[in-house]
This record gives C-alpha cells, structure tokens and sequence, in this order.
C-alpha cells in the first residue's frame, strides 16, 4: 500500500503560452470562435492577453503544428475545421506537451536536428549562410563580453531548420528548441563554460553547410549536441531503474 507522500504530485505551473491556448481553447469551445473565424492580428492578441508577441506567436505555431489553426501570408490566422470534441483533446495534449518528459524533448530534439542539419547542407542558399553568420557574430561577441548569448544560440538553431525550406522541420524545431536551450542555458545542465565550447563547434557546423558536406554537417551537429544526448541517455536509464523497484 502506498504512503500518502508517495501520492502527491507536484504542482505543474502555467506558462504564458499554455495560457493563451487556454483561453482560445475557451472562446473555439464556446463558440465564440468558430471554424473559419479569423483570429485578431498578434499585436492585438498580444495586448489583450498583457503579454510579449513571442508568447502569442508560440502559441499560434504550435496549434498550427496540430492542425487546430492554419495561416495565409496574406489574409491571417484561422481556425480550422475540426469538431469541438477533437480540438478539446487536441488542445489538451498540446499544454501536456510542454510539462512532460524532458529527457523525451531532449531527445527528439537531437534526432531532428541531425536531419534538419543535412538537408540545410542540401539546401542551403546565400541568404541562409548569412543569417547563420550573423547570428554566430552575436553569440561570440556576448560569449567573448561574458554575457548570456541564449537567445542568439536559439536564432542560429533556427536558422539551420529555416535552411532545410522544409516547413514541417521548421515548425517542429521552433517547438522544441526554445524552451529547450533556455532550460540547459539557465540551469547549466551541460556545465558552466558550455557557450565558450560552443563556439568553434558552431562554426564546424556553418563551415560544413557552407560546403554542402552533408556527412560532415551531421557529424559536427551530432557531437554540438553529444552532451545534451548523454544527459537524455542517463534520464531513460534512471526511469528504467525506477520502474524495475
């Protein structure tokens, strides 16, 4: 029989972004948004929910990614098509998706980036090089100052997904990798000097997609990332122990 310390769960906090899909959730479920409606333009979002852009633009790639919204460049967001009843549990798994297993995202995260690293080396195109240039100049020069170069490890990741022109790649990795690189960054997970280690791991990776060398693109990825795939190894390793007491 199990204790009653043994049944408590721990308490799951909403981020900004679970919060806005709630509230869509609400207004699609009540039908105040119905299939087809358009959605207000993400500055107005924004300012009605009282938070930052970024945090509405997540939300909205995500329930795109589910099929729950769709996109046209030149006419805005809509819902899509789908019953009450899909979306509700839809909308469910997608706030799950963020509070469950991080050795599972961690992992996911380096099996897709060593495919979206290939087909940027394939893919690639002037413009891409550059991006990824810039976005490397940022990082050095916050890691060579001795400030937090987060966000600028984040713009050159994407980059890379932006490069394979595959947008269901794309869309993927603007999921997993924010929420991912700020957890490592900020909790040190792959120690205290990992952004000056980076540094010439990035440009082993940019100097193969910049050759179009595929194996060597996916090889400088795969040891970029070796640590975080280490970390996720001894997660499942751990779980298994659990379970087998």
């Amino acid at each position: 029989m199990k204790s009653f310390i043994e049944t408590i769960r721990s308490i799951e906090v909403e981020t900004p972004v679970d919060k806005i899909i709630g509230q869509l959730k609400q207004l699609i479920t009540s039908g105040q948004l119905k299939p087809g409606d358009r959605l207000p333009a993400e500055r107005i979002l924004a300012e009605k929910f009282g938070v930052g852009r970024s945090y509405v633009r997540e939300a909205i790639l995500k329930l795109e990614f589910y099929g729950l919204l769709r996109t046209n460049p030149q006419s805005g967001t809509y819902v899509a098509g789908m019953s009450i009843k899909v979306i509700d549990n839809l909308i469910t798994d997608i706030i799950r998706f963020n509070k469950n297993d991080f050795n599972s995202l961690l992992e996911a995260r380096y099996y897709l980036e060593l495919d979206a690293v290939k087909l940027a080396a394939e893919r690639r195109t002037p413009e891409d090089i550059q991006a990824m240039k810039d976005a490397l100049t940022e990082y050095d020069h916050k890691i060579d100052n001795g400030e937090d170069a987060i966000e600028e490890d984040m713009i050159f990741h994407i980059n890379i997904a932006r490069a394979t022109k595959n947008p269901f790649i794309e869309s993927m990795i603007l999921i997993l990798i924010p929420d991912l690189i700020k957890n490592i960054g900020e909790n040190k997970l792959c120690g205290e000097n990992r952004g000056i280690q980076s540094k010439p791991e990035h440009h082993k990776i940019l100097q193969a997609i910049i050759d179009q060398d595929i194996d060597a693109a996916e090889n400088a990825l795969a040891e970029h990332l070796n640590d975080m795939y280490q970390i996720s190894k001894a997660g499942y390793t751990a779980q298994k122990i659990i379970q087998k007491q």
